[in-house]
């Protein structure tokens, strides 16, 4: 779990907003990522000062586990910290990036990657090879809550359906078709179903 003091990794709104701001999937991953992942962009602030402050925006890891043609879906249980989340669905492994690993000061793309598999490695347990792949970016302005994130959508396509859930916050690990997803749509959580939405192109990028 994140611990309430803790920093976590942002950039200026600015700077997305100078990039191009756009509202749900945008797949031009190159022009936001280089300029992201750049040491001289990014950087920590307390948790408690990001979460309301709409000058920046929160870099989120968001991880898509694929298999064949299926993705896995699980639904937070009611220790989750994200209390808007509880009981949602979601297709989305991920949360904030601290320094627990590195400098206070920013992150380059090997540092990212590095905590990123921190993070999905936190919450499941994959015991089967897979590919990494950084496919979307994610935006929503609809919300408060979004006005303060940037998602990062990564894709990981697994060579066998193996993954255990290692929180108890994750619940009802399933590996679901898209027909199904696109079924349970209005009980996902708003990233979820933005990603669902864009499935098919996600999981071809």
């Amino acid at each position: 779990m994140n611990p309430p003091d803790e920093n976590i990794l942002v950039i200026k709104r600015e700077l997305f907003d100078r990039l191009g701001s756009f509202q749900g999937l945008n797949f031009d991953i190159k022009r936001y990522l280089e300029a992201i992942l750049s040491r001289g962009n990014n950087f920590f602030l307390p948790r408690p000062k990001a979460e309301t402050d709409p000058t920046h925006k929160q870099i989120i890891p968001y991880v898509v586990i694929a298999y064949a043609d299926k993705v896995l879906h699980y639904v937070r249980g009611k220790k989750a910290g994200e209390q808007r989340l509880v009981a949602k669905g979601s297709i989305g492994i991920g949360g904030h990036l601290n320094d627990m690993d590195e400098s206070l000061f920013a992150w380059d793309e090997a540092a990212y990657r590095a905590g990123v598999e921190r993070e999905v490695n936190e919450e499941i347990l994959i015991t089967a090879p897979f590919e990494d792949k950084i496919v979307a970016l994610l935006n929503d302005d609809s919300t408060e809550v979004g006005r303060v994130h940037l998602g990062v959508v990564h894709v990981f396509k697994l060579t066998e359906p193996k993954v255990q859930k290692r929180e108890a916050v994750i619940t009802n690990v399933s590996f679901l078709s898209k027909d199904d997803l696109v079924a349970r749509r209005d009980n996902l959580e708003s990233w979820s179903q933005l990603c669902v939405d864009s499935l098919e192109q996600l999981l071809a990028s």
